[in-house]
C-alpha cells in the first residue's frame, strides 16, 4: 500500500496543512469524507497541469473537506473541469450539487440512468430515507441540492474524456447499481472504481496485503452483472484500483479472484436463508463468518469486537441489497 495516510506535500508546494489527505503520486489524492468513521469514504482528487478533477464527493457535509483540500494544493475552485460520480448513491454524489456552486468550470458527469436524479433528487432523497430511516438520513446526508442538467454531462459506455490532455475511459459497471460506472486513468494504470471493485478498508491490511469483499447495497445487485463488470476491471489490467471505500489497492488480479467468491459465497448465504422467518439475522451471521473467515487467512487481528464494528455496518446494509435481489427473483 503506497501513500501514508494525513501525508500531504510540504509548505512550499501547498498551502495550509489539512488532515485527512492520502497522496498516492501520478497527481491522485484520497480525501477522506469524514462519513461514519475515518477512512472509510474518499473523495479522490486528481491534478494535472495545473487542472483538477473529483472522483466522487462524499455527501454535503464533505464540501468543506473537498474546498479544503484544494487550498491545501493551491488549487483554483476555478481550475476544476470535472466532478466524475461513479454512481449515485449518497455517500458518493450526495455533495455534488452543493459543491460545484463552488466549482464555476466544472461539469457533473454521471450515468445517464442517474442524472435525472440529480437534476430532481426528491426520488433519491426518499429511496435513501426509506433504507436508513429519517433520523440516520438527516444526521448522515443533510440537504441534497439539485444541480441544473446544463452543468452535467452523461456518460456512454467507452467515452472518453480529458483532463488537460491527461484521457480518461468511461466503462459502465452494472451489478452493484445500474447507474454506475468505472473511469479508467491509462496514464496512472488506474481504475477509479466507486462500489463495483467491492470494499477495502486500509484498516484490514495486514503487511501490505489488502483484503476486499463485495458491496451489495440496496437495491440494484445483480451477481450475474457482477461478476461480468468485476472481469471488465480485471480486463484494463490495471496497476492500481482507487475504491471509495477505502483508497488505493494494487493486489488486483488477486483481489478480483476473491471478489468473483465473495460474490457466489453471498449469493449462497442468500439462497441458503431465502425462506427463512428470520432470514436477515441469520444472513447477517453467515455474512460474519464468511468474512471473517477471510480475515483470519490475511493474518488480521482475532479480536471480534473489532471485526464487528468494522464490518457489522456493511454486513447489515449488504444483506439488505441481498433480500432485495431475493423479491426481485421472486417475482
Amino acid at each position: 500500500m503506497s501513500g501514508t495516510h494525513n501525508s500531504i506535500p510540504g509548505p512550499a508546494q501547498a498551502g495550509p496543512v489539512v488532515s485527512g489527505l492520502t497522496d498516492y503520486g501520478d497527481g491522485i489524492t484520497a480525501i477522506d469524507t469524514e462519513y461514519l468513521r475515518p477512512r472509510l469514504d474518499a473523495s479522490h482528487l486528481i491534478e494535472h497541469r495545473g487542472r483538477a478533477a473529483f472522483v466522487d464527493t462524499g455527501t454535503t457535509h464533505a464540501v468543506p473537506l473537498l474546498l479544503a483540500a484544494l487550498g491545501s494544493r493551491r488549487i483554483d475552485p476555478a481550475a476544476v473541469d470535472w466532478v466524475f460520480l461513479t454512481h449515485i448513491h449518497l455517500d458518493h454524489a450526495g455533495g455534488a450539487g452543493a459543491l460545484v456552486k463552488h466549482l464555476p468550470n466544472a461539469r457533473v458527469v454521471v450515468h445517464p440512468r442517474g442524472a435525472p436524479h440529480l437534476a430532481e433528487p426528491a426520488k433519491l432523497i426518499a429511496a435513501t430515507r426509506r433504507v436508513y430511516g429519517d433520523a440516520a438520513y438527516e444526521a448522515l446526508y443533510g440537504e441534497i441540492a439539485p444541480i441544473p442538467a446544463e452543468r452535467m454531462l452523461a456518460s456512454e459506455d467507452g467515452m472518453t474524456l480529458d483532463l488537460a490532455g491527461r484521457e480518461f475511459a468511461f466503462l459502465h459497471t452494472p451489478g452493484h447499481a445500474l447507474h454506475h460506472y468505472v473511469l479508467v486513468d491509462r496514464s496512472a494504470g488506474a481504475v477509479f472504481s466507486g462500489d463495483t471493485f467491492g470494499v477495502s478498508y486500509r484498516e484490514f491490511d495486514v503487511g501490505g496485503r489488502e483484503f476486499v469483499f463485495p458491496a451489495t447495497t440496496p437495491t440494484q445487485f445483480d451477481p450475474a452483472q457482477l461478476h461480468a463488470s468485476v472481469d471488465r476491471i480485471l480486463g484494463v489490467a490495471p496497476r492500481a484500483v482507487y475504491l471509495t471505500h477505502y483508497g488505493q489497492v494494487t493486489g488486483v488480479a488477486r483481489l478480483g479472484e476473491d471478489l468473483h467468491t465473495g460474490i457466489d459465497a453471498y449469493v449462497a448465504i442468500a439462497k441458503r436463508h431465502a425462506t427463512a422467518p428470520e432470514r436477515h439475522a441469520l444472513m447477517c451471521a453467515d455474512m460474519y463468518e464468511y468474512l471473517s473467515d477471510g480475515l483470519d487467512r490475511n493474518g488480521f487481528d482475532r479480536d471480534p469486537a473489532r471485526r464487528h464494528a468494522l464490518l457489522d455496518p456493511d454486513i447489515g446494509i449488504n444483506v439488505d441489497g441481498l433480500l432485495s435481489w431475493l423479491e426481485r427473483r421472486a417475482a
